[in-house]
C-alpha cells in the first residue's frame, strides 16, 4: 500500500510545486510567467509490474502538435502548442455562422519519475484523442542471497 502513495506523490510533486509558485483562478489551468495561459491535460496512471501507463485526453489534436520530453533524467513533460486548424469552406462566399469548438489551450504536463523508471524507454502513440505514455520499468534488483557456512 505504501508503494502506491510514494508512487503517486512522485507523479504528483511538479505539478503540486507549479500550482504554489503560478496559482490560479481555475482549477484546470495554470499561468506561465509570461501570463499566457495553459490548461492541465486530465491523465490516468497505471501502474503495473513492467511499466508505467500515462493516458491523456487530447481530443482535436493530432501526434505532430504534441511533445513529449524527459527533462532533468527524471521529468516527464507533455505539451502541445493548442493550435487547432479550422476546416474551411469549399468556395467563394462559404463563412462560419458560429464557431462554438474553441481551440486548445496550451496544454502541459510534468511528472518526476520514480527511481525506477527506465527514461531512456519511453512510447507514445496518439490515436482517437487519447495519449498513452509508456514508461518501461528498470528491472529489480536481484535479491541477494543468503549462503549459510558449515563451522568446522
Amino acid at each position: 500500500m505504501a508503494s502506491i502513495v510514494d508512487s503517486f506523490d512522485l507523479f504528483s510533486l511538479p505539478e503540486t510545486v507549479e500550482k504554489m509558485l503560478f496559482p490560479s483562478s481555475h482549477h484546470s489551468h495554470d499561468h506561465t510567467r509570461e501570463g499566457r495561459v495553459v490548461s492541465n491535460i486530465p491523465v490516468d496512471i497505471l501502474d503495473n509490474p513492467k511499466e508505467y501507463v500515462f493516458f491523456m485526453d487530447v481530443p482535436g489534436l493530432s501526434k505532430s502538435e504534441i511533445q513529449v520530453t524527459v527533462e532533468d533524467e527524471n521529468a516527464l513533460v507533455i505539451r502541445s502548442n493548442g493550435k487547432r486548424k479550422r476546416e474551411d469552406g469549399d468556395g467563394e462566399g462559404c463563412k462560419y455562422l458560429r464557431l462554438e469548438r474553441r481551440a486548445p489551450h496550451k496544454l502541459q504536463r510534468k511528472f518526476r519519475l520514480p527511481e525506477n523508471a527506465n527514461p531512456s524507454a519511453i512510447t507514445a502513440k496518439c490515436e482517437n484523442g487519447v495519449l498513452t505514455v509508456t514508461v518501461e520499468k528498470h528491472p529489480p534488483p536481484p535479491k541477494s542471497k543468503t549462503v549459510e557456512i558449515a563451522i568446522a
